[in-house]
């Protein structure tokens, strides 16, 4: 698993670099500083190890690594809940789910009842990888184009001209979206099309790879969604999740608006847009 060690030294380093001394609660170490953050002297006094085996651990040479040195650097580092469980994953790779990573998902029929009830507002069903496991006509008027399920929601995000068109605050909602992916590669490492789509989007995306190199990590992100559309103008949407209590590997999304908002007014007209263009 050398890969995954690399991976965690890589966490580390990154972790380390976002925060200062005095965020810390220590005082810096004299000498020159080539690092932005803690240096690793200082990281490694925090949590209670030597130098040399902090050395080890960021450069993947350090074999084990016990439960009490993993809940040290998480302290000394102010790692969220998210962030110490893709630690404990990288650092014991038996610990992430093995899965079956390529038998395609089916949506949960709960959350598709659900999606129909809720039809008078946008939603889709996501899978692993950001997979489309269903999405209603509504989604399809405000992004401007239908999906499918097996379409890839993190593959339009990135190669579709249309969604920086559309979503005014793309930059936020993409650098979310990095942010997910790199918590579920943590969590499914043996999910060989998850890697290979990364692989793909770091090539050909300079700000997927920039986010990606950052190691931010988020299990959910409540973005609001501000929408240009053609025809109904600016509207926003708070993007909530539902996650079914049989498949917690499957989110409902739902793009919810405040009551009387210009948004919720525009939606019927949405409605009805979208089924004259499924028509022509």
């Amino acid at each position: 698993m050398a890969v995954r060690r690399s991976e965690l030294g890589e966490f580390l380093r990154a972790r380390r670099d976002r925060i200062s001394p005095a965020q810390a609660g220590m005082e810096a170490f004299p000498g020159p500083r080539r690092v932005p953050g803690l240096r690793r002297d200082e990281l490694a006094y925090l949590a209670g190890v030597s130098t040399d085996y902090l050395s080890r651990l960021e450069q993947g040479r350090q074999q084990n690594v016990s439960d009490a040195v993993l809940n040290s650097l998480s302290r000394a580092l102010r790692l969220t809940g998210v962030e110490q469980d893709h630690l404990r994953r990288l650092a014991a790779p038996s610990r992430a789910s093995r899965g079956s990573a390529d038998l395609p998902q089916r949506a949960d029929p709960g959350m598709l009842r659900l999606m129909t009830a809720l039809d008078h507002l946008p939603a889709l069903m996501l899978g692993h990888r950001g997979d489309i496991l269903a999405s209603n006509h509504l989604l399809h008027a405000v992004l401007g184009r239908s999906f499918e399920p097996g379409d890839s929601f993190t593959w339009f995000m990135f190669t579709d001209p249309l969604a920086r068109e559309r979503l005014v605050n793309w930059a936020a909602f993409a650098s979310a979206t990095v942010a997910g992916l790199r918590r579920e590669a943590g969590e499914r490492p043996h999910d060989a099309r998850l890697r290979r789509m990364i692989t793909k989007l770091r090539e050909t995306d300079g700000q997927f790879d920039d986010w990606w190199q950052d190691q931010r990590i988020l299990a959910y992100a409540s973005v609001v969604k501000r929408i240009a559309h053609p025809v109904a103008g600016p509207l926003s949407f708070a993007v909530e999740s539902v996650v079914p209590p049989h498949d917690p590997e499957q989110r409902l999304i739902v793009y919810t608006t405040e009551p009387d908002s210009p948004t919720a007014k525009a939606l019927p007209l949405l409605a009805s847009y979208g089924v004259a263009q499924s028509k022509s």
